[in-house]
């Protein structure tokens, strides 16, 4: 889709027509008829006919509560309504503010993801221009919109792509690609580089697969400072079986999914790029598949990591934790960031915790906390804060090395993790890690079977504007 901005509607073409619940008056100039039996009322939306027969779209805001989720109700309206749209429609937005302009625009955008990418017959996408007016200038505001929508999309194809395509080398060859698209500098470490620098936990994830780990470094400098602002780390682990720990076969095929933490991380610093915000962000990426096979690794081996300490293995099944350790201790001793952030989609026990309508958050930094959770309900994605109490600790204590991957309990589950990723932070004053197994993947109106959400690209950018230099 194009945007573009108006001056003056046209009151003989197509037009869309937002409006909040109960509030008829701030478009009833556009209106042929009186009572058109619509009420505003969130996700839902209503066709009427002009004087010249030209298409009048009402489009439902909701109420103030709804005003977070906005890209929704314009992301089903235009899902199910787009295909009957001419080469240009028009957007009244005049009555709306700079947020819920940029959240419409990117609903639009979101409407256009196709998940039947690796389907021999497809859609075809005709182009449509979309013209908001507006008394204020908005050309960043839709700019910005179709990056984020387009970005979300993105990373929702990288998630729900299949495993035997999606390979730890295949999200190396996205990001290079990207990086060329976006102008920052992507570098992909392979085996004999991981080596070489001790990504042990990575190497030993990935020694049961045929599919080699890599580790993607993406950089974003805005100004020729050596100072890194803020640090990205993602869990990427294109298929998990659990290893020789191995899961249960009931959806099983879901697991493709379990690197939706390195799906936000690629496409947070593709969009901070894009937007050529004033920052130096470092994205790190570090992917390996958890096959089964005769290398594998075991429960009860004791493993190397990048930071020099030693992981006794107790559950192969817990392997994003150990990629995201060695993730963790290469960002802070390569970059010495402000800031570290890790996003994985890292246990079922945040599941249990919050259905899906949450991320678990661990810090020990309540400013970054607070900042966090106030942003994850202005963008709807959401956040609650878990403790991470120095009792928990125990649990990880190993007899035979510096610390055990699993306290090996049906009970604490995502704190457990976090405290094992705080274990080679090297005591970071603002690291925090996100949990975000429940809110990156599930049901969907959209698909038949659960599909990516696109949870974290808007969260994260926005955490990065706060720290944007001014």
């Amino acid at each position: 889709m194009t945007y573009k901005q108006i001056q003056e509607i046209d009151f003989n073409k197509n037009l869309i027509l937002p409006c909040k619940k109960d509030d008829l008056k701030s478009i009833q100039q556009f209106l042929p008829i009186e009572n058109p039996d619509f009420d505003g009322s969130f996700l839902t939306h209503h066709l009427i006919y002009g004087k010249e027969g030209n298409r009048i779209y009402l489009v439902g805001l909701g109420e103030e509560k709804n005003k977070s989720q906005l890209e929704s109700t314009f992301q089903k309206f235009a899902f199910e309504t787009c295909k009957y749209w001419k080469d240009e429609i028009q957007v009244f937005t005049d009555h709306l503010n700079n947020d819920d302009i940029l959240k419409i625009v990117i609903g639009l955008e979101m409407s256009q993801y196709f998940i039947g990418q690796f389907k021999t017959t497809k859609e075809d996408k005709k182009e449509i221009i979309l013209s908001f007016s507006s008394k204020n200038t908005i050309e960043k505001i839709l700019e910005e919109g179709k990056f984020t929508g387009e970005t979300i999309n993105k990373i929702k194809g990288l998630v729900d792509a299949p495993p035997n395509i999606k390979t730890p080398e295949y999200l190396g060859d996205w990001a290079k690609k990207s990086s060329k698209e976006a102008s920052y500098s992507c570098t992909v470490l392979k085996h004999k580089k991981l080596e070489k620098q001790g990504f042990d936990a990575v190497l030993a994830v990935g020694k049961g697969s045929v599919h080699p780990p890599v580790v993607i470094i993406n950089e974003y400098k805005a100004n020729d400072s050596d100072t890194i602002d803020i640090a990205l780390v993602g869990k990427g682990i294109t298929f998990d079986s659990g290893g020789l720990s191995i899961k249960p076969s009931t959806n099983l095929h879901y697991m493709k999914s379990d690197m939706g933490g390195a799906a936000v991380v690629l496409g947070v610093v593709e969009l901070v790029a894009k937007l050529k915000l004033n920052i130096n962000i470092v994205g790190i990426v570090a992917s390996a598949e958890n096959a089964v096979d005769a290398n594998s690794y075991r429960p009860g081996d004791v493993i190397n990591s990048y930071s020099g300490k030693t992981i006794e293995i107790i559950d192969t099944d817990a392997e994003g934790r150990l990629v995201l350790a060695d993730g963790i201790s290469y960002a802070i001793k390569t970059y010495n960031p402000e800031y570290v952030i890790d996003i994985a989609t890292l246990t079922g026990s945040v599941v249990r915790t919050f259905g899906y309508a949450a991320a678990g958050m661990f810090t020990q930094n309540q400013e970054m906390a607070n900042t966090m959770s106030d942003l994850g309900f202005k963008v709807h994605e959401r956040v609650w804060q878990l403790p991470m109490f120095e009792d928990y600790e125990k649990d990880l204590e190993s007899d035979v090395a510096d610390i055990k991957n699993f306290n090996g309990k049906p009970i604490e589950g995502a704190i457990n993790a976090a405290k094992f990723l705080e274990f080679f932070t090297e005591k970071h004053p603002k690291w925090m890690h996100l949990d975000i197994a429940g809110v990156s993947f599930g049901s969907s109106q959209y698909a038949q079977m659960k599909s990516a959400t696109g949870f974290g690209i808007q969260l994260i950018t926005n955490f990065i504007k706060e720290k944007v230099r001014k």
